[in-house]
């Protein structure tokens, strides 16, 4: 299986809970502490930590400790290329697998 498909399918992974996808689109305002994201959620500190490192693990979000908080923000080059996969999966074109096969 090409590693593209591998590595796209541990974002589509990562997006399958709900929480996570409020978390993106949190984040999709801009950087934010810890305790902003934990205060939209009824969710314990280390469930929000498990959360945050499946998406810093994909590559979806960047973080970065200040003090005694981390604070998270969108990795846009990563959010940017999985546009394009989902965009390039989803869309006619010449390049398809299904062409590849004949």
């Amino acid at each position: 299986m090409d590693e593209k498909y591998m590595m796209n399918a541990k974002l589509f992974k990562a997006l399958s809970d709900p929480n996570r996808l409020s978390i993106l689109d949190m984040l999709s305002c801009g950087e934010l502490c810890a305790c902003k994201i934990l205060e939209e959620f009824s969710i314990t500190q280390p469930t929000l930590s498990h959360h945050m490192k499946i998406l810093c693990d994909v590559g979806l979000v960047k973080s970065r400790r200040e003090g005694k908080w981390t604070h998270y923000t969108l990795d846009t080059e990563q959010v940017k290329e999985f546009q394009e996969f989902f965009d390039h999966i989803t869309t006619k074109k010449e390049d398809c697998l299904c062409n590849s096969k004949k």
